[in-house]
């Protein structure tokens, strides 16, 4: 008589293996999506130094940083840069406006979409003196508690 010795998993082993399985997916899963939303605002914070040099490129023709938005000319999106973050046609996940523009100063924010995952992440700012600011705690302004010293 042949002995048929047969190998394979137990119902434990199996059940060991999906818990550490799912305890390592519940690690990685935020550690991701906390990465993608710091490269999507790190595209943002591209594209605001995109939109200061575009500008300050109007502003050397032009002799004033006016005209170059679709609210009053002055302000809202921006007609001399594209208004959205990344610029490439894929998904957008930030808004970018011309906030405050005149002869001699402007702010640019870029604001999260808050129908996409970068919602609650708050807005970033850039002026004419290359001041960056950032409203970390999402309270529609720059205060204390946000990173407010030239760094985003």
């Amino acid at each position: 008589m042949m002995n048929h010795n047969h190998q394979g998993f137990t119902l434990m082993e199996m059940v060991v293996i999906v818990a550490i399985i799912a305890i390592m997916a519940s690690i990685a899963i935020p550690s991701y999506q906390d990465s993608l939303r710091k490269s999507r605002r790190a595209d943002a914070q591209v594209a605001l130094v995109g939109l200061a040099a575009a500008l300050e490129r109007h502003n050397t023709i032009n002799g004033a940083y006016t005209g170059a938005g679709t609210v009053d000319n002055d302000t809202g999106a921006p007609t001399i840069y594209p208004s959205t973050s990344p610029s490439d046609g894929s998904t957008a996940y930030y808004q970018l406006t011309i906030k405050s523009a005149d002869a001699s100063t402007f702010e640019l924010r870029a604001t999260p979409i808050e129908t996409t995952s970068q919602k609650g992440n708050g807005f970033l700012s850039l002026n004419q003196l290359g001041q960056k600011k950032w409203d970390k705690n999402n309270n529609a302004s720059i205060d204390a508690d946000d990173v407010n010293e030239n760094k985003w």
